[in-house]
Protein backbone atom coordinates (compact mmCIF):
# COMPACT_ATOMS: atom_id res chain seq x y z
CA UNK A 1 0.00 0.00 0.00
CA UNK A 2 1.18 3.58 -1.21
CA UNK A 3 3.06 4.88 2.44
CA UNK A 4 0.82 8.20 2.90
CA UNK A 5 -0.72 10.07 5.68
CA UNK A 6 -4.18 9.92 4.14
CA UNK A 7 -5.23 8.21 1.43
CA UNK A 8 -7.34 10.64 -1.11
CA UNK A 9 -10.96 9.09 -1.88
CA UNK A 10 -12.03 8.03 -5.52
CA UNK A 11 -13.69 10.19 -7.48
CA UNK A 12 -17.26 8.62 -7.77
CA UNK A 13 -19.06 10.33 -10.04
CA UNK A 14 -16.23 11.00 -12.94
CA UNK A 15 -15.13 7.18 -11.82
CA UNK A 16 -18.39 6.08 -13.08
CA UNK A 17 -18.86 8.52 -15.97
CA UNK A 18 -16.25 6.58 -17.44
CA UNK A 19 -18.29 2.94 -17.56
CA UNK A 20 -21.47 3.58 -20.08
CA UNK A 21 -22.63 -0.15 -18.89
CA UNK A 22 -23.43 1.73 -15.44
CA UNK A 23 -25.84 4.22 -16.97
CA UNK A 24 -28.27 1.34 -17.83
CA UNK A 25 -31.93 0.19 -16.48
CA UNK A 26 -33.86 -2.77 -15.98
CA UNK A 27 -37.38 -2.56 -15.24
CA UNK A 28 -37.39 1.01 -14.63
CA UNK A 29 -34.38 0.20 -11.87
CA UNK A 30 -31.06 1.23 -12.01
CA UNK A 31 -28.68 -1.26 -13.23
CA UNK A 32 -26.19 -2.35 -9.99
CA UNK A 33 -23.47 -4.61 -10.86
CA UNK A 34 -22.17 -7.09 -8.02
CA UNK A 35 -20.82 -9.35 -10.82
CA UNK A 36 -17.74 -8.19 -10.84
CA UNK A 37 -16.30 -11.43 -9.48
CA UNK A 38 -17.19 -13.34 -13.02
CA UNK A 39 -16.10 -9.79 -15.12
CA UNK A 40 -15.83 -6.20 -14.22
CA UNK A 41 -17.79 -3.83 -16.73
CA UNK A 42 -14.89 -1.55 -19.05
CA UNK A 43 -14.55 2.18 -19.36
CA UNK A 44 -14.79 3.97 -22.39
CA UNK A 45 -11.04 4.22 -22.93
CA UNK A 46 -10.68 0.26 -23.49
CA UNK A 47 -13.61 -0.13 -25.69
CA UNK A 48 -12.41 2.72 -27.86
CA UNK A 49 -8.65 1.07 -27.84
CA UNK A 50 -10.05 -1.87 -28.94
CA UNK A 51 -12.44 -0.38 -31.89
CA UNK A 52 -9.29 2.04 -32.56
CA UNK A 53 -7.13 -0.57 -33.38
CA UNK A 54 -9.59 -2.34 -35.95
CA UNK A 55 -10.43 0.48 -37.49
CA UNK A 56 -6.67 1.14 -37.92
CA UNK A 57 -4.47 -1.52 -37.77
CA UNK A 58 -5.97 -4.73 -37.64
CA UNK A 59 -2.88 -6.56 -38.85
CA UNK A 60 -0.99 -10.06 -38.48
CA UNK A 61 2.28 -9.49 -36.52
CA UNK A 62 6.31 -9.83 -38.15
CA UNK A 63 5.12 -8.19 -41.47
CA UNK A 64 7.28 -5.07 -42.93
CA UNK A 65 4.29 -3.09 -43.97
CA UNK A 66 2.49 -0.07 -41.87
CA UNK A 67 0.19 -1.92 -39.74
CA UNK A 68 1.67 -5.19 -38.69
CA UNK A 69 4.37 -2.94 -37.61
CA UNK A 70 2.25 -0.71 -35.41
CA UNK A 71 0.74 -4.36 -34.12
CA UNK A 72 4.36 -5.07 -33.21
CA UNK A 73 4.54 -1.64 -31.35
CA UNK A 74 1.09 -2.24 -29.94
CA UNK A 75 1.77 -5.66 -28.17
CA UNK A 76 5.14 -5.02 -26.80
CA UNK A 77 3.48 -1.85 -25.39
CA UNK A 78 1.11 -4.08 -23.54
CA UNK A 79 3.57 -6.37 -22.69
CA UNK A 80 5.39 -3.40 -20.77
CA UNK A 81 1.89 -2.52 -19.16
CA UNK A 82 1.18 -5.81 -17.75
CA UNK A 83 5.00 -5.51 -16.29
CA UNK A 84 4.66 -2.74 -14.25
CA UNK A 85 0.73 -4.04 -13.44
CA UNK A 86 3.05 -7.04 -11.97
CA UNK A 87 6.21 -5.44 -11.67
CA UNK A 88 8.15 -7.76 -13.86
CA UNK A 89 9.93 -8.04 -16.99
CA UNK A 90 8.18 -7.36 -20.36
CA UNK A 91 9.57 -10.82 -21.79
CA UNK A 92 8.31 -12.21 -18.54
CA UNK A 93 4.61 -12.25 -19.55
CA UNK A 94 2.74 -13.79 -21.85
CA UNK A 95 -0.26 -13.61 -23.38
CA UNK A 96 -3.56 -16.10 -23.98
CA UNK A 97 -6.92 -16.63 -24.08
CA UNK A 98 -8.04 -16.67 -20.31
CA UNK A 99 -6.20 -17.90 -17.41
CA UNK A 100 -7.66 -21.64 -17.27
CA UNK A 101 -6.22 -22.26 -21.34
CA UNK A 102 -2.99 -20.68 -20.27
CA UNK A 103 -2.76 -22.69 -16.80
CA UNK A 104 -3.73 -25.84 -18.80
CA UNK A 105 -0.44 -25.23 -21.84
CA UNK A 106 1.98 -25.11 -18.19
CA UNK A 107 0.53 -27.83 -16.67
CA UNK A 108 1.62 -29.48 -19.48
CA UNK A 109 5.06 -28.10 -20.00
CA UNK A 110 6.17 -28.97 -16.88
CA UNK A 111 4.13 -32.32 -16.82
CA UNK A 112 7.29 -33.06 -18.76
CA UNK A 113 9.73 -32.68 -16.06
CA UNK A 114 7.72 -34.83 -13.76
CA UNK A 115 7.30 -38.55 -13.11
CA UNK A 116 5.75 -41.31 -10.86
CA UNK A 117 6.53 -40.56 -7.29
CA UNK A 118 6.75 -36.87 -7.61
CA UNK A 119 4.11 -35.01 -5.42
CA UNK A 120 2.02 -32.00 -6.69
CA UNK A 121 -0.03 -29.58 -3.73
CA UNK A 122 -3.69 -28.01 -4.87
CA UNK A 123 -6.10 -26.59 -2.28
CA UNK A 124 -10.09 -27.06 -1.41
CA UNK A 125 -10.06 -23.37 -1.40
CA UNK A 126 -9.22 -22.60 -5.56
CA UNK A 127 -11.17 -22.06 -8.60
CA UNK A 128 -11.19 -25.26 -10.17
CA UNK A 129 -9.20 -23.58 -13.28
CA UNK A 130 -5.55 -23.65 -10.92
CA UNK A 131 -6.72 -27.77 -10.03
CA UNK A 132 -8.02 -29.81 -12.92
CA UNK A 133 -4.80 -28.40 -15.11
CA UNK A 134 -3.00 -30.09 -12.58
CA UNK A 135 -5.10 -33.13 -11.69
CA UNK A 136 -5.17 -33.91 -15.54
CA UNK A 137 -1.45 -33.62 -15.43
CA UNK A 138 -1.32 -35.76 -12.68
CA UNK A 139 -3.56 -38.39 -13.81
CA UNK A 140 -1.09 -38.58 -17.17
CA UNK A 141 2.67 -38.68 -15.41
CA UNK A 142 1.34 -41.06 -12.20
CA UNK A 143 2.08 -37.66 -9.95
CA UNK A 144 0.73 -38.12 -6.49
CA UNK A 145 -2.01 -35.05 -5.88
CA UNK A 146 -1.97 -33.65 -1.93
CA UNK A 147 -5.25 -31.72 -1.07
CA UNK A 148 -4.29 -28.60 1.10
CA UNK A 149 -7.46 -28.52 3.52
CA UNK A 150 -9.55 -25.60 4.77
CA UNK A 151 -11.15 -24.30 8.29
CA UNK A 152 -14.69 -24.59 7.57
CA UNK A 153 -15.78 -21.83 9.96
CA UNK A 154 -14.17 -19.38 8.46
CA UNK A 155 -13.24 -20.96 5.18
CA UNK A 156 -9.49 -19.64 5.14
CA UNK A 157 -6.62 -22.34 4.08
CA UNK A 158 -5.49 -24.10 6.52
CA UNK A 159 -1.85 -23.48 6.18
CA UNK A 160 -0.62 -25.92 9.00
CA UNK A 161 -2.05 -28.56 6.72
CA UNK A 162 -0.78 -26.94 3.43
CA UNK A 163 2.74 -27.22 5.17
CA UNK A 164 2.55 -30.58 5.60
CA UNK A 165 1.60 -31.98 2.67
CA UNK A 166 5.22 -30.44 1.18
CA UNK A 167 7.55 -32.44 1.23
CA UNK A 168 10.85 -33.66 -0.70
CA UNK A 169 9.35 -34.93 -3.44
CA UNK A 170 6.41 -31.78 -4.15
CA UNK A 171 7.48 -30.47 -7.13
CA UNK A 172 4.72 -27.65 -7.38
CA UNK A 173 2.15 -26.22 -5.03
CA UNK A 174 -0.59 -24.14 -6.93
CA UNK A 175 -2.48 -22.31 -4.62
CA UNK A 176 -5.11 -18.71 -5.00
CA UNK A 177 -4.13 -15.25 -3.97
CA UNK A 178 -8.06 -14.79 -3.62
CA UNK A 179 -11.19 -16.85 -3.08
CA UNK A 180 -13.58 -16.30 -5.83
CA UNK A 181 -16.11 -17.54 -3.70
CA UNK A 182 -15.62 -16.32 -0.25
CA UNK A 183 -13.51 -13.50 -1.08
CA UNK A 184 -10.58 -14.98 1.51
CA UNK A 185 -7.06 -13.72 0.55
CA UNK A 186 -4.64 -16.28 1.41
CA UNK A 187 -1.04 -15.80 2.93
CA UNK A 188 0.81 -16.14 -0.33
CA UNK A 189 4.28 -15.22 0.23
CA UNK A 190 4.19 -17.60 2.58
CA UNK A 191 2.87 -20.24 0.47
CA UNK A 192 5.96 -19.11 -1.90
CA UNK A 193 8.02 -19.34 0.62
CA UNK A 194 7.15 -23.09 1.75
CA UNK A 195 7.04 -24.64 -1.57
CA UNK A 196 10.74 -22.78 -2.06
CA UNK A 197 11.74 -24.40 0.88
CA UNK A 198 11.22 -27.85 -0.35
CA UNK A 199 12.24 -26.72 -3.68
CA UNK A 200 9.41 -26.53 -5.35
CA UNK A 201 7.68 -24.27 -8.18
CA UNK A 202 4.95 -21.77 -6.84
CA UNK A 203 1.87 -21.40 -9.31
CA UNK A 204 -0.31 -18.55 -8.02
CA UNK A 205 -3.41 -17.73 -9.31
CA UNK A 206 -3.82 -14.11 -9.04
CA UNK A 207 -7.58 -13.64 -11.14
CA UNK A 208 -9.82 -12.64 -8.26
CA UNK A 209 -7.25 -10.83 -6.43
CA UNK A 210 -6.45 -8.59 -9.35
CA UNK A 211 -9.17 -5.87 -8.99
CA UNK A 212 -8.58 -5.40 -5.37
CA UNK A 213 -5.42 -5.30 -4.43
CA UNK A 214 -1.78 -4.57 -5.82
CA UNK A 215 0.10 -7.38 -7.01
CA UNK A 216 4.02 -7.35 -7.09
CA UNK A 217 5.80 -10.73 -8.26
CA UNK A 218 8.77 -9.43 -7.14
CA UNK A 219 8.03 -9.01 -3.61
CA UNK A 220 6.56 -12.58 -3.44
CA UNK A 221 9.11 -14.44 -5.78
CA UNK A 222 6.26 -16.93 -7.28
CA UNK A 223 7.30 -18.94 -10.15
CA UNK A 224 4.66 -18.25 -12.17
CA UNK A 225 1.34 -15.59 -11.17
CA UNK A 226 -1.80 -16.07 -14.04
CA UNK A 227 -4.39 -13.02 -14.10
CA UNK A 228 -7.67 -12.23 -16.54
CA UNK A 229 -7.99 -9.15 -17.76
CA UNK A 230 -11.79 -8.77 -17.62
CA UNK A 231 -11.79 -9.18 -14.06
CA UNK A 232 -9.82 -5.77 -13.74
CA UNK A 233 -11.79 -3.23 -16.21
CA UNK A 234 -10.39 -4.93 -19.43
CA UNK A 235 -11.15 -7.22 -22.27
CA UNK A 236 -11.38 -10.95 -22.01
CA UNK A 237 -7.81 -12.11 -22.02
CA UNK A 238 -5.43 -14.20 -19.71
CA UNK A 239 -2.20 -13.24 -18.88
CA UNK A 240 0.52 -15.11 -17.40
CA UNK A 241 4.08 -14.56 -15.20
CA UNK A 242 6.46 -16.87 -15.65
CA UNK A 243 9.90 -16.04 -14.30
CA UNK A 244 12.39 -15.72 -17.44
CA UNK A 245 14.78 -18.92 -16.34
CA UNK A 246 11.49 -20.95 -16.28
CA UNK A 247 10.06 -19.12 -19.78
CA UNK A 248 13.49 -20.44 -21.12
CA UNK A 249 14.02 -23.85 -19.44
CA UNK A 250 10.78 -25.39 -19.45
CA UNK A 251 9.60 -26.71 -23.25
CA UNK A 252 6.48 -25.84 -24.52
CA UNK A 253 3.74 -27.56 -26.59
CA UNK A 254 3.61 -25.29 -29.89
CA UNK A 255 4.28 -25.41 -33.56
CA UNK A 256 7.74 -25.48 -35.31
CA UNK A 257 7.52 -22.25 -36.96
CA UNK A 258 6.93 -20.45 -33.73
CA UNK A 259 10.17 -18.80 -32.46
CA UNK A 260 12.23 -20.10 -29.21
CA UNK A 261 12.41 -16.80 -27.95
CA UNK A 262 10.70 -15.88 -24.55
CA UNK A 263 7.96 -15.03 -24.30
CA UNK A 264 6.41 -15.64 -27.64
CA UNK A 265 6.93 -19.37 -27.91
CA UNK A 266 4.48 -19.36 -25.01
CA UNK A 267 2.01 -17.85 -27.28
CA UNK A 268 0.20 -20.20 -29.98
CA UNK A 269 -1.62 -19.09 -32.93
CA UNK A 270 -2.75 -15.51 -33.58
CA UNK A 271 -3.24 -13.58 -30.69
CA UNK A 272 -6.27 -11.46 -30.37
CA UNK A 273 -4.91 -8.20 -31.00
CA UNK A 274 -7.46 -6.09 -30.48
CA UNK A 275 -8.32 -7.39 -26.91
CA UNK A 276 -4.66 -6.96 -25.72
CA UNK A 277 -5.01 -3.08 -27.23
CA UNK A 278 -7.57 -3.33 -24.60
CA UNK A 279 -4.93 -4.26 -22.10
CA UNK A 280 -2.95 -1.41 -22.48
CA UNK A 281 -5.98 0.40 -21.67
CA UNK A 282 -7.09 -1.04 -18.74
CA UNK A 283 -3.59 -0.45 -17.02
CA UNK A 284 -3.86 3.06 -17.86
CA UNK A 285 -7.26 3.27 -16.65
CA UNK A 286 -5.62 1.93 -13.15
CA UNK A 287 -3.01 3.95 -13.28
CA UNK A 288 -4.92 7.19 -13.72
CA UNK A 289 -7.02 6.54 -10.62
CA UNK A 290 -3.64 6.55 -9.02
CA UNK A 291 -2.34 9.55 -10.34
CA UNK A 292 -5.84 11.25 -10.00
CA UNK A 293 -5.42 10.27 -6.08
CA UNK A 294 -1.56 10.97 -5.73
CA UNK A 295 -2.67 14.64 -6.90
CA UNK A 296 0.22 14.42 -9.11
CA UNK A 297 2.12 14.87 -6.18
CA UNK A 298 5.81 14.22 -7.54
CA UNK A 299 7.05 13.77 -3.61
CA UNK A 300 4.77 10.66 -3.59
CA UNK A 301 5.88 8.54 -6.38
CA UNK A 302 7.87 5.47 -5.43
CA UNK A 303 7.08 5.83 -1.68
CA UNK A 304 5.93 2.20 -1.64
CA UNK A 305 8.12 -0.62 -0.61
CA UNK A 306 6.36 -3.27 -3.56
CA UNK A 307 9.45 -4.95 -2.79
CA UNK A 308 12.90 -4.86 -5.35
CA UNK A 309 12.86 -7.02 -8.46
CA UNK A 310 14.50 -10.63 -7.71
CA UNK A 311 16.88 -10.61 -10.77
CA UNK A 312 18.96 -8.45 -12.56
CA UNK A 313 16.26 -8.21 -15.75
CA UNK A 314 13.51 -7.10 -13.76
CA UNK A 315 15.28 -4.48 -12.57
CA UNK A 316 16.66 -3.57 -15.88
CA UNK A 317 12.85 -3.62 -17.33
CA UNK A 318 12.13 -1.01 -14.35
CA UNK A 319 14.48 1.17 -14.56
CA UNK A 320 14.60 1.93 -18.12
CA UNK A 321 10.61 2.58 -18.66
CA UNK A 322 10.69 5.99 -16.83
CA UNK A 323 11.81 4.96 -13.69
CA UNK A 324 12.56 7.40 -10.60
CA UNK A 325 15.65 6.54 -7.99
CA UNK A 326 13.64 3.47 -6.43
CA UNK A 327 13.70 1.58 -9.90
CA UNK A 328 9.98 2.01 -10.06
CA UNK A 329 8.64 3.33 -13.14
CA UNK A 330 5.77 6.22 -12.54
CA UNK A 331 3.46 4.37 -14.11
CA UNK A 332 3.75 1.34 -11.67
CA UNK A 333 4.13 4.10 -8.68
CA UNK A 334 0.55 5.14 -10.19
CA UNK A 335 -0.91 1.69 -9.99
CA UNK A 336 0.34 1.27 -6.47
CA UNK A 337 -1.62 4.65 -5.13
CA UNK A 338 -4.71 3.48 -7.11
CA UNK A 339 -4.73 0.14 -5.37
CA UNK A 340 -4.33 1.87 -2.02
CA UNK A 341 -7.29 4.07 -2.76
CA UNK A 342 -9.35 1.07 -4.16
CA UNK A 343 -8.55 -0.90 -1.03
CA UNK A 344 -9.56 2.09 1.01
CA UNK A 345 -13.07 2.83 -0.68
CA UNK A 346 -13.70 -1.18 -0.59
CA UNK A 347 -13.32 -1.32 2.89
CA UNK A 348 -15.82 0.81 3.51
CA UNK A 349 -18.23 -1.04 1.15
CA UNK A 350 -17.56 -4.25 2.90
CA UNK A 351 -18.18 -2.62 5.87
CA UNK A 352 -21.28 -0.97 5.04
CA UNK A 353 -22.24 -4.63 3.56
CA UNK A 354 -21.37 -7.01 5.82
CA UNK A 355 -22.86 -5.12 9.04
CA UNK A 356 -26.55 -4.96 7.02
CA UNK A 357 -26.31 -8.73 5.82
CA UNK A 358 -25.97 -9.31 9.53
CA UNK A 359 -29.06 -8.25 10.44
CA UNK A 360 -31.23 -9.94 7.86
CA UNK A 361 -33.01 -12.83 9.33
CA UNK A 362 -31.69 -16.33 8.79
CA UNK A 363 -28.98 -15.35 6.51
CA UNK A 364 -25.47 -16.83 6.65
CA UNK A 365 -22.36 -15.53 5.92
CA UNK A 366 -19.51 -17.59 4.58
CA UNK A 367 -15.74 -16.52 5.76
CA UNK A 368 -14.41 -14.07 7.56
CA UNK A 369 -17.17 -11.73 9.13
CA UNK A 370 -14.81 -9.85 11.94
CA UNK A 371 -14.34 -6.43 10.92
CA UNK A 372 -10.70 -6.91 12.73
CA UNK A 373 -9.62 -9.27 10.10
CA UNK A 374 -11.17 -7.92 6.86
CA UNK A 375 -7.30 -7.43 5.71
CA UNK A 376 -7.79 -10.84 5.37
CA UNK A 377 -10.69 -10.85 2.79
CA UNK A 378 -11.78 -8.60 0.16
CA UNK A 379 -15.14 -7.41 -0.91
CA UNK A 380 -16.72 -10.36 -2.33
CA UNK A 381 -19.36 -12.02 -0.02
CA UNK A 382 -21.08 -15.41 -0.16
CA UNK A 383 -24.22 -16.07 1.46
CA UNK A 384 -27.25 -18.42 1.97
CA UNK A 385 -30.65 -18.15 3.13
CA UNK A 386 -31.38 -20.80 5.72
CA UNK A 387 -35.10 -20.76 6.28
CA UNK A 388 -36.11 -23.77 4.06
CA UNK A 389 -38.20 -21.39 2.12
CA UNK A 390 -37.89 -22.65 -1.69
CA UNK A 391 -38.15 -18.94 -3.00
CA UNK A 392 -35.27 -18.45 -0.87
CA UNK A 393 -32.36 -20.93 -2.99
CA UNK A 394 -29.49 -19.04 -3.86
CA UNK A 395 -30.58 -18.84 -7.84
CA UNK A 396 -34.14 -17.68 -6.63
CA UNK A 397 -32.46 -14.61 -4.91
CA UNK A 398 -30.19 -13.74 -7.83
CA UNK A 399 -33.31 -14.14 -10.19
CA UNK A 400 -35.56 -11.83 -7.99
CA UNK A 401 -32.79 -9.06 -7.63
CA UNK A 402 -32.32 -9.44 -10.67
CA UNK A 403 -35.56 -8.34 -11.23
CA UNK A 404 -34.80 -5.29 -9.34
CA UNK A 405 -31.72 -4.28 -11.01
CA UNK A 406 -28.78 -5.91 -9.09
CA UNK A 407 -26.61 -8.23 -10.74
CA UNK A 408 -25.58 -11.06 -8.59
CA UNK A 409 -24.29 -14.73 -9.15
CA UNK A 410 -25.52 -18.19 -7.78
CA UNK A 411 -24.26 -21.73 -8.07
CA UNK A 412 -20.23 -22.66 -7.29
CA UNK A 413 -18.53 -20.19 -9.45
CA UNK A 414 -16.52 -23.28 -10.39
CA UNK A 415 -14.87 -23.30 -6.84
CA UNK A 416 -16.41 -27.09 -6.76
CA UNK A 417 -14.33 -28.33 -3.76
CA UNK A 418 -15.51 -25.51 -1.65
CA UNK A 419 -18.89 -25.97 -2.13
CA UNK A 420 -18.85 -29.41 -1.87
CA UNK A 421 -16.41 -28.91 1.25
CA UNK A 422 -19.52 -26.66 2.48
CA UNK A 423 -22.39 -29.05 1.62
CA UNK A 424 -23.80 -26.38 -0.21
CA UNK A 425 -23.15 -27.94 -4.23
CA UNK A 426 -26.25 -29.99 -4.43
CA UNK A 427 -28.90 -27.14 -2.66
CA UNK A 428 -27.52 -24.69 -4.99
CA UNK A 429 -24.50 -23.26 -3.57
CA UNK A 430 -23.86 -19.64 -3.00
CA UNK A 431 -25.46 -16.27 -3.72
CA UNK A 432 -22.51 -14.03 -4.46
CA UNK A 433 -22.71 -10.55 -4.14
CA UNK A 434 -19.26 -8.65 -5.78
CA UNK A 435 -18.19 -5.11 -4.92
CA UNK A 436 -14.81 -3.53 -6.31
CA UNK A 437 -14.14 0.24 -6.90
CA UNK A 438 -17.56 1.84 -9.01
CA UNK A 439 -19.79 0.20 -6.52
CA UNK A 440 -21.20 3.06 -4.78
CA UNK A 441 -22.54 3.03 -0.51
CA UNK A 442 -26.48 3.63 -2.32
CA UNK A 443 -26.27 0.69 -3.89
CA UNK A 444 -25.14 -1.29 -0.98
CA UNK A 445 -28.17 0.29 0.91
CA UNK A 446 -30.46 -0.48 -2.03
CA UNK A 447 -29.26 -4.26 -2.18
CA UNK A 448 -29.67 -4.53 1.40
CA UNK A 449 -33.56 -3.14 1.56
CA UNK A 450 -33.95 -5.72 -1.57
CA UNK A 451 -33.16 -8.56 0.36
CA UNK A 452 -34.86 -7.65 2.85
CA UNK A 453 -37.74 -7.41 0.73
CA UNK A 454 -37.43 -10.83 -0.61
CA UNK A 455 -36.75 -12.89 3.07
CA UNK A 456 -38.92 -10.33 5.04
CA UNK A 457 -38.42 -8.72 8.32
Amino acid sequence: MLATEAIPALDLASIRAQFPSLAQTVNGHPATFLDGPGGTQVPQSVIDAISNYLAHDNANTGGGYATSRHTDAMIAEARAAMADFLHCAPDEVAFGPNMTTLTYAMSRAIGRDLKPGDEIVVTRLDHDANVSPWLAMAEEKGVTVRWAEIHEADCTLDLADLAAKINSKTKLVAAGYASNAVGTINPVKEIVRLAHAAGALAYIDAVHYSPHGLIDVAALDCDFLVCSTYKFFGPHMGVLFGKREHLERLRPYKVRPNTNAIPNRWEWGTLNHECIAGITACVEYIADLGRYARGNEEENVGTAAPGCPSSEARSTATTTRGANETGITERRAAIQAAYAAIHEHERGLLERMMAGLKKIPSLKIYGIADPARFHERCATLAIRIEDGNPNHTPLQLATQLGERGFFTWDGNYYALNLTEQLDVEKSGGFLRIGLVHYNTAEEVDRLLTALREIVGD
